[in-house]
């Protein structure tokens, strides 16, 4: 029988597609979610509809030190996606915060170490771990924000920039991060962390909060209004969410030799949007126009994030190979097909509901 491979929050929007990729070709995969999160019970039930026979689904939580020993039984490898995922909700309740996403992350790496044969665990972390880029001066240009410094214009983020925690999401993803790297230098795991920009595609069931590229397409889909936090203009490196399987995958076959680093994962300068621009790509795609309104700036957002994704293009040959027009293309086709994913209100409604449980991003 194949090795097991593990996905934590494999419910949610990342973990559905790469428990896909990985069924599809055979591997069988076990999932531990508590599908707290609205449209994670959707996805959960259109996994087993479409795998029955190599899926094992857990619902528990990461919380949970004894269901997460059990269910690394057996286990060569862990992708730990299962987060708390909004930087609102860890300011309303930053206890749930620390406890899903720090707790819970060594939880896995101690479930991890205490089996005979350890297995490899790869951990997704976030750009917010270097906060909110602040010294990072840009200036307007054609609708969006950049950087005034060519370098970082040319190129986006890279790993050497310092940590700067910010906000409680910031500080229990970033522990988190931490711990997953030390755990390789102190017990010898074979551990990678990947740091994500924004990533969008089919199966994502987003809110303004979180998976903000599939809450513009639902919202305009719905003709329900868009909120925009600050004035629009600043700046993301979207991915789509193929490509992000790609590179869990990649990290997966090079274990070895990035075991005890981080990597930003993104789209890259090329991939780079506005938040404007980008709602008025997703007009032209879906053929509806959004009803914009704004409100202030939130805690901890960054004007300009564009992750340099050369570390680990050079150490694994990634790369994104679906463009930002592709990808929006495809998720508003997904979202058209006869499916009933959570309305914008019924997601608002879920939101106390999810707030109780482990996300899963």
């Amino acid at each position: 029988m194949s090795p097991v491979i593990l996905i934590t929050g494999g419910a949610g929007f990342v973990g559905t597609n790469l428990a896909a990729r990985l069924l599809a070709d055979g591997t069988p995969v076990r999932i531990l979610d508590s599908l707290a999160r609205a449209g994670s019970e959707q996805n959960a039930a259109w996994l087993q509809a479409t795998f029955r026979e190599s899926l094992e689904l857990v619902r528990s939580d990461v919380r949970d030190a004894t269901a997460v020993r059990e269910a690394m039984r057996g286990v060569e490898h862990v992708v730990h996606l299962a987060a708390q995922v909004a930087v609102t909700t860890s300011l309303i309740d930053p206890h749930e915060d620390f406890d899903v996403n720090t707790r819970g992350a060594l939880n896995v790496l101690e479930a991890a170490r205490a089996m005979r044969r350890p297995p490899s665990v790869a951990y997704s972390s976030t750009n917010k771990v270097y906060g909110v880029l602040g010294d990072v001066e840009v200036r307007a240009k054609s609708g969006r924000y950049e950087p005034i410094d060519g370098r970082v214009r040319a190129a986006g983020v890279d790993e050497s920039r310092p940590l700067d925690f910010h906000s409680p999401y910031g500080c229990s993803k970033g522990a988190a991060d931490q711990y997953v790297l030390d755990y390789a230098r102190s017990y010898g795991l074979r551990t990678a962390v990947l740091r994500m920009s924004c990533i969008y595609g089919p199966h994502q069931h987003g809110n303004e909060d979180q998976g903000w590229v599939a809450h513009f397409v639902r919202s305009l889909l719905a003709d329900q209004p868009i909120t925009i936090y600050g004035d629009g203009l600043q700046v993301r490196d979207i991915l789509f969410v193929d490509d992000v399987v790609d590179a869990f995958e990649s990290v997966r076959r090079e274990i070895g030799r990035l075991t005890g680093q981080a990597f930003n994962v993104g789209g890259g300068p090329p991939n780079a949007v506005g938040v404007l621009e980008l709602i008025h790509k997703a007009e032209k795609s879906t053929g509806r126009q959004a009803q914009l309104r704004f409100d202030r700036w939130r805690v901890g957002d960054q004007r300009y994030y564009v992750s340099n994704i050369g570390k680990f293009r050079d150490a694994t040959g990634w790369r994104p190979c679906i463009d930002v027009d592709a990808g929006l293309d495809a998720l508003c086709k997904w979202f058209s097909r006869p499916h009933t994913p959570p309305s914008p209100a019924a997601d608002r409604a879920a939101h106390a509901k999810a707030a109780a449980g482990a996300y899963s991003p």
